[in-house]
């Protein structure tokens, strides 16, 4: 039976994630929700249970740990959906729920949560057809309440006209903003506290969390020094070289670029990291595509840490501040398209034209977004994208369902005349 929502944790806050989980709930009979540590799982996963399993409870010495590994059935007792978080602590779990799915194919029976992907071979089975993965990341501006959501992007791509709103975010709020990201434990903290988190949250990840994906000892010093730079090459096309040169002035010269690769692989595993593939249209056209995938941490406040900056520097950096800011956009834009079913990438081609974000949907529209710090920016944004249309028109393809301009500061939510949708960060909503 599906759940009555019976365990939602006071102070929950609605996410977007949660009606794609009601959606399989009623679909199929068990959901694993993956994402970093700290950005809400448990929570949702709480939201929509009758029950749960904590495998990582510290209780009696790890006891449900301990008994999960003797018999794997005791973490699969309890009213449905049933919860079982960190799952990946004891994978042998994953493989009992796809058993119990197979031989009890009712829906909405299990809910599983995990912080990481185990290693190869520790699963036997995909969980193919059985068990539907969903994707978690920290708060939109929208979940956190620092966006109205007054222009829905689904409604938008559903041809409904923009509302005028005027943007009210200052630069200050928008750099608080950047600086505390989406993490649910940093809403309303000062802003020297959600920093000291994000710092704390980094050294997690480089002295323990990498080396626990696998049980394989890396050095932290070179974690670290990776971790510093994609917060320092965030949003952009960072070469696996220039990573290279980057650790070896941190930490030394002994990391080679297959064991770099093996660094970026942990860390995915660990959902720290977001790749951004390339979008490769169906051009008839000889201009070159670049195919490289751009890099960003999975928030916008881990590359403030990485950096090692502060509101007050990045008030002084625009440039930084503008990267960061497509960070926090991309972030919402990942949130967003997986409720439309959607897919993210971003454009470059040799020619210089260059679009921060393209949408992809199921029915083969696509969405063109540049992400601009300020509403004077908007103009230069807009003509991007007009060149972009222009170009996949020419060679015989669609034009976009929607041109759109992200704004941090300053700006009203509008249509152009040029057809360009203009929409403040602090109004852009699911």
């Amino acid at each position: 039976m599906l759940g009555c929502m019976s365990m939602r944790p006071d102070g929950y806050r609605d996410r977007v994630i949660d009606p794609v989980v009601d959606r399989f709930l009623g679909a199929v009979g068990a959901i694993s929700i993956e994402g970093p540590k700290w950005c809400g799982k448990t929570w949702t996963s709480l939201n929509h249970a009758n029950s749960v399993y904590f495998v990582s409870d510290p209780a009696g010495g790890f006891a449900n740990r301990t008994l999960a590994e003797l018999d794997l059935s005791a973490a699969l007792y309890g009213e449905y959906p049933h919860a079982i978080d960190e799952w990946q602590e004891v994978p042998g779990i994953w493989d009992a729920v796809r058993f119990e799915v197979d031989a009890n194919p009712s829906v909405g029976r299990f809910l599983l949560t995990g912080s990481s992907t185990p290693s190869e071979g520790a699963v036997a089975h995909s969980g193919t057809g059985r068990i539907v993965r969903l994707r978690m990341r920290p708060m939109t501006l929208f979940e956190s309440g620092e966006s109205t959501g007054a222009v829905s992007l689904s409604a938008l791509l559903n041809g409904e006209p923009v509302a005028p709103r005027a943007s009210r975010l200052t630069l200050d709020e928008l750099v608080s903003v950047v600086v505390c990201g989406g993490w649910p434990a940093s809403l309303g903290r000062p802003l020297d506290v959600a920093m000291d988190l994000a710092a704390s949250y980094l050294d997690g990840v480089a002295r323990v969390d990498v080396s626990q994906v696998d049980g394989v000892r890396r050095d932290p010093a070179k974690v670290m020094a990776l971790l510093r730079s994609l917060a320092r090459n965030t949003s952009t096309t960072v070469s696996l070289a220039a990573m290279q040169r980057d650790i070896a002035q941190a930490a030394g010269p002994d990391l080679d670029i297959k064991t770099l690769g093996a660094y970026l692989g942990l860390l995915e595993r660990l959902y720290v990291v977001e790749r951004i593939p390339a979008w490769n249209p169906a051009l008839r056209s000889p201009v070159k595509l670049r195919q490289a995938p751009k890099w960003m941490l999975v928030d916008p406040s881990l590359a403030v840490a990485g950096m090692q900056s502060s509101a007050d520097s990045l008030k002084r950096e625009p440039k930084t501040l503008g990267f960061l800011f497509e960070a926090l956009m991309t972030r919402d834009l990942l949130v967003y398209a997986q409720q439309l079913r959607a897919t993210v990438w971003h454009y470059r081609d040799d020619s210089g034209l260059e679009v921060d974000a393209i949408l992809t949907l199921p029915n083969g529209a696509w969405v063109g977004v540049e992400v601009k710090l300020g509403y004077q920016q908007v103009d230069q944004a807009a003509s991007t994208l007009l060149r972009l249309r222009d170009k996949m028109t020419k060679s015989g393809d669609p034009a976009p369902v929607a041109m759109i301009v992200l704004v941090g500061v300053g700006g009203i939510a509008q249509q152009r005349d040029d057809g360009v949708i203009v929409i403040p960060a602090d109004s852009l909503g699911p």
